[in-house]
């Protein structure tokens, strides 16, 4: 039996792959074949584009902000959480 590697291909093998396709108007399996990967992958890198185009998926750099603005959320959630708190110390020791 042989190990399988995964191969990994760039960004912009993966654009021109799916360009083949939406802009020149080959089939999938066609392109698939000529560029000697599976149909199956092809399919998924043209649903990730279209998705990423039509708003319904993010991409990277919005993927990035996302992370970055949820964990400064989750942040400013707890420094209110202290500063409620600490103003309810100080009010009960004023009183």
């Amino acid at each position: 039996m042989t190990k399988r590697t995964n191969r990994s291909y760039t960004a912009e093998f993966k654009q021109e792959a799916v360009a083949l396709v939406t802009e020149q108007g080959y089939s999938v399996p066609k392109a698939a074949a000529s560029l000697g990967i599976t149909d199956k992958l092809l399919y998924n890198w043209k649903a990730k584009v279209e998705a990423e185009q039509s708003g319904a998926s993010l991409n990277a750099d919005e993927r990035a902000e996302l992370l970055r603005l949820r964990k400064e959320n989750k942040e400013l959630r707890m420094e209110k959480e202290i500063l409620k708190k600490a103003s309810a110390l100080l009010l009960k020791e004023t009183k």
